[in-house]
């Protein structure tokens, strides 16, 4: 599924968070999200995920605007799976990753057997398919995190949005998350912290600084010494791994340096 956005817009009490946001992501196109905190990027996710009524501009899916979906048609296409959900239940985990069928059953149905074999199917892909009857106050932090993410997954959508999936997961899940987000054939747009991460597993990347895009292509040419600087303030070398993709090496902060702004900083990356 092709996901734009044109114009997206949205603020808060008067605030500008997203602001002016045009992107395309095209059918089955693995996309990186980067910004530093508060740069928008959660913000911008939701707006895209339909969970938030932008100030200005339009979403659409396969051309159709988002705004002319209801919720369960916008879930039956698009999968959003937060940074933190906060759930705290006495469920089991098959249950709690059995919500994303809901879209797909009439309110007073219960799950069939199909449903149970997408669960099943589900947690299996994310290494979890031995705690599926283990209660979810057990898990650890990093447990709930795929739980969550087999959630999407049963969810059976065209797109994934991920907030920082791999916040809360270890070094080895981290890369077969990014490693099972980028065979996929879905389209997945995803917010990462991890540059290098980000730039070894997506097709491209966009850039976000002050709710403004101000970068977007193929990894080695968003993931530059001078970007870096401006958005992270950091002081970085790119290197190209084995892989043949941009890793970031990092010397240290930068100290005393001005943020750019969003202007200057598209100006930077013509």
């Amino acid at each position: 599924m092709r996901i734009s956005a044109e114009g997206l817009s949205w603020s808060v009490s008067g605030t500008p968070v997203v602001r002016g946001i045009g992107l395309d992501i095209a059918p089955g196109e693995t996309v990186g999200l980067l910004g530093a905190n508060g740069s928008g990027k959660s913000s911008l996710l939701r707006c895209l995920a339909g969970l938030r009524v932008p100030d200005a501009g339009t979403v659409r899916y396969d051309g159709v605007p988002v705004g002319d979906l209801g919720p369960r048609a916008i879930a039956r296409r698009v999968a959003f799976v937060a940074q933190d959900s906060g759930l705290d239940t006495d469920l089991r985990v098959a249950d709690v990753v059995g919500l994303g069928r809901t879209p797909f059953r009439d309110r007073w149905r219960g799950p069939d057997a199909h449903d149970r074999a997408v669960v099943a199917a589900a947690l299996d892909r994310v290494g979890l398919g031995a705690l599926a009857g283990r209660p979810w106050r057990n898990l650890s932090g990093g447990e709930r995190q795929r739980a969550h993410i087999a959630r999407a997954f049963a969810q059976q959508p065209y797109a994934l949005l991920l907030d920082e999936p791999t916040n809360h997961l270890d070094v080895k899940h981290q890369l077969e998350l990014m490693e099972l987000l980028a065979a996929t054939d879905q389209t997945v747009l995803v917010a990462l912290h991890d540059l290098t991460l980000a730039a070894r597993h997506c097709d491209r990347l966009l850039l976000v600084h002050d709710g403004a895009l101000v970068a977007s292509g193929a990894p080695d040419t968003v993931l530059t010494s001078e970007n870096l600087a401006r958005v992270f303030e950091v002081d970085a070398e790119l290197r190209t791994d084995a892989l043949g993709r941009p890793s970031v090496t990092y010397r240290g902060p930068l100290r005393g340096t001005a943020p750019a702004s969003p202007s200057a900083l598209r100006q930077g990356t013509r």
